[in-house]
């Protein structure tokens, strides 16, 4: 299963983002849930590093093989990330209705 966390703090704003696991949906290669939810993470943080100037303020690690991306925000983002990240967690938020919380876990927490 694959785990999104977002992560905002008191004021609703967003701090981190958190992808882990694989969906298991169905084998490599072929897992269409893997792949929705990976280019919906992905293309928001391409999106935000070519048209926000908060490409500056993020940190990204990653690990292919498991499935793991995280992105932390070191300062408050501006609005045209904000509406980035939202519209990546309306695409998640549609991925996790269409194909269950089996394959894909999205949880909110607050710092």
């Amino acid at each position: 299963m694959i785990t999104v966390t977002i992560t905002k703090n008191a004021s609703n704003e967003y701090c981190a983002v958190q992808l882990y696991g694989h969906a298991g949906y169905a084998r490599s290669g072929r897992d269409i849930v893997c792949a929705a939810v990976s280019v919906l993470v992905i293309n928001t943080f391409n999106s935000i590093e070519a048209f926000t100037e908060d490409k500056k303020f993020m940190e990204i690690a990653e690990n292919e093989k498991e499935g793991f991306i995280h992105c932390r925000f070191l300062r408050t983002v501006s609005r045209e990330t904000a509406l980035l990240l939202d519209a990546m967690v309306l695409g998640l938020q549609g991925v996790q209705e269409q194909y269950s919380k089996k394959y894909m876990k999205l949880i909110f927490e607050e710092v």
